[in-house]
């Protein structure tokens, strides 16, 4: 029973060091980050005001892991399709100081639902009710905050 644990173990964590070496390929940025902010930001209101449906990428619907992962290949940040919870736990840590930086990806109610942070009022999602929006860091959003994490970017 031991051995078919340890078999078990060595598996996933081997699994899990392929995901996650494969999932988020940084590229090379040749503009500074405000510039890609600039992009990114112009892409994202391109995108506004369509409707939320499950397991969508766009163009004319989304789902918000679906429509964070369109935002980002439209400028270059190759990240592959997946669920929000798999891409929290893929990515890296946001320095607590930069949180609310415009581009931080923000993580709602255990990992289930992830928005691109505006600025420390807002944050852009794909919503069930209201589909792709900006919506502000209310009472209710603030306190469904998992976390922040970076998008993977050199410069």
């Amino acid at each position: 029973m031991m051995r078919c644990f340890q078999v078990f173990l060595a598996l996933f964590l081997a699994g899990m060091f392929v995901f996650s070496t494969t999932f988020a390929q940084p590229v090379q940025v040749s503009s500074n980050s405000t510039n890609l902010w600039s992009s990114i930001q112009k892409t994202i209101e391109k995108y506004l005001g369509r409707p939320y449906v499950l397991g969508a990428v766009g163009k004319k619907s989304f789902d918000c892991s679906g429509f964070v992962w369109r935002i980002m290949v439209e400028n270059g940040i190759m990240l592959k399709r997946t669920t929000a919870r798999k891409l929290y736990l893929c990515l890296p840590d946001a320095p607590k100081e930069g949180s609310y930086h415009s581009g931080t990806l923000v993580f709602f109610d255990n990992m289930k639902h992830v928005g691109i942070v505006k600025d420390r009022q807002s944050f852009y999602h794909a919503q069930l009710r209201k589909g792709t929006n900006l919506s502000t860091f209310d009472p209710f959003w603030r306190r469904e905050i998992y976390g922040f994490k970076n998008i993977p970017i050199r410069e």
